[in-house]
């Protein structure tokens, strides 16, 4: 497995040569803060407080920026001003599923503005997909170009990406093989385009943003409507694989005399634990996460609990091979895997109290990913904005 460190990670560095390391230094503590005092870059960093201020001066020009006075209140002597990411400079994230695409503006800072969920009647193609994209994108362009400034597009694909060029090697529910998507969104666009593994974007941002922002080691889990992944973080790393693939936790084994999955394999956990027979059960054929959730919480059936119940069995076998493997600290869950755990909390953590390897299972909690069904935007517009957080001058 491979992890790549970010450009802006470590402390700073006073000397000129390297302002542009310290202007990716300051920018990301910022963006990942959601606003730190001029006080605290300097003690965080190292520089001193006449560096910061320039730094923060240069960011600002950029528009990357804000600087705001500090809520006084309570305080004693002249309070730190507050540098914040300006919510302007914003990244364009897009999640195709096989029922919609979702297409959202997410400012730095991870605050989402503005999201569009395109129902759709079909599995799209990859170019349906970028056709869609791109008309809702023009239909944004005239507001993005007068109040914001767009730094690319960052796409969650429910499936194996080539993290090298955005090259969707594999998205078995939409049908996908070998498909350029980031060339032709870039194409059909003219923004740039970055594109990796849904699941692993959601690792990402709930790192960064979520329930995972202090945990160094812990396991994400995200179920959709084009299947389940996953993603790791350990010693506060994200480990990715080779090739950018790893996570797929969906086509872990847990049933040997299960049904035939789109990958090929026999008894994969998203062949046993699927989103369309809850809906089904509460009535509904198009929902988000958080609306399929409060369906599920809110029903009396005794089918709905029945079939709660069976599919947790199920991902409790992958938990199982998961933590006797991984051993993390924490496992997160979202999508409507958290909706499953929201309804019967109690039978996940008894089955995964007694199931692994009892060293492994001690200390090992169970909770719900933060950020709910703007995880995903969040988590694609990370990977837009990479390139600006790692050099904020070419910006």
């Amino acid at each position: 497995m491979t992890q790549t460190e970010s450009p802006a990670a470590g402390r700073g560095n006073s000397t000129d040569h390297v302002r542009r390391h310290n202007l990716a230094t300051v920018l990301t503590l910022a963006h990942r803060s959601q606003g730190i005092s001029r006080s605290q870059l300097t003690r965080v960093t190292g520089l001193n407080r006449s560096t910061v201020a320039a730094l923060v001066g240069e960011l600002v020009e950029r528009r990357l920026v804000l600087e705001v006075d500090a809520d006084v209140q309570g305080q004693v002597g002249r309070p730190s001003p507050i540098v914040k990411p300006d919510p302007l400079a914003v990244a364009i994230a897009i999640n195709p599923e096989i029922d919609a695409i979702t297409i959202a503006v997410v400012g730095l800072g991870g605050t989402v503005l503005k999201r569009i969920r395109y129902a759709t009647d079909h599995e799209p193609t990859a170019r349906e997909a970028v056709n869609i994209c791109a008309a809702v994108i023009e239909g944004l362009r005239g507001e993005l170009e007068t109040g914001h400034r767009v730094v690319g597009i960052g796409v969650a694909v429910p499936g194996l990406v080539r993290s090298l060029d955005g090259v969707v090697r594999l998205a078995p529910h939409l049908g996908w093989v070998d498909e350029p998507l980031a060339e032709m969104l870039a194409e059909a666009t003219g923004y740039s385009v970055v594109a990796g593994n849904d699941a692993r974007l959601g690792t990402l941002a709930e790192s960064t943003f979520g329930a995972g922002r202090d945990l160094s080691d812990f396991i994400y889990l995200n179920g959709g409507a084009s299947g389940i992944g996953g993603g790791l973080i350990a010693g506060s790393q994200a480990l990715t694989g080779a090739a950018g693939y790893a996570g797929e936790f969906g086509h872990t084994l847990v049933n040997s005399m299960g049904t035939v999955c789109h990958c090929g394999g026999v008894g994969c956990l998203e062949t046993e634990v699927t989103r369309a027979p809850l809906l089904a059960l509460v009535g509904l054929t198009d929902a988000d996460s958080d609306e399929l959730e409060n369906a599920l919480v809110a029903s009396e059936s005794a089918d709905v609990r029945a079939e709660v119940h069976r599919q947790l069995d199920f991902l409790a076998v992958a938990l199982r091979n998961a933590i006797n493997t991984l051993n993390p600290q924490t496992i997160l869950l979202g999508g409507f895997l958290g909706s499953l755990y929201a309804v019967a909390p109690a039978h996940l953590n008894a089955l995964v109290a007694h199931q692994p390897l009892r060293a492994s299972r001690e200390g090992v909690s169970i909770g719900r990913a933060a950020l709910g069904s703007n995880l995903l935007m969040i988590g694609a517009a990370e990977l837009a904005f990479e390139a600006v957080l790692g050099d904020p001058a070419t910006f």
